[in-house]
């Protein structure tokens, strides 16, 4: 594999969809910052601003921006474009 991507994550602490993100990195073994945007409000206009819209959770990998998105949508889109590979079958 190539060099870790850079990611960048808008979040809900709690939350179905924000854990689904969360774990599709954790299972690949990815880093990435996790912005809380419910107790942070910058955070939260820093993820509208960005993505163009107002739903979480938002993700954005080397640059691009995956807008109101769940963890299997995240994990196919980085398969998809090989920044990780398919784990298990």
């Amino acid at each position: 594999m190539s060099e870790a991507p850079t990611i960048v994550a808008w979040l809900k602490p709690v939350c179905g969809w924000s854990n689904s993100v969360r774990e599709a990195f954790g299972k690949h073994g990815l880093q990435f910052e996790d912005k809380d945007i419910i107790n942070n409000p910058d955070n939260y206009a820093e993820m509208v601003q960005k993505s163009g819209q107002p739903l979480s959770p938002c993700v954005e990998i080397n640059g691009q921006m995956l807008a109101d998105v769940s963890g299997e949508e995240v994990e196919a889109w980085m398969v998809e474009n090989k920044i990780v590979e398919t784990v298990g079958a």
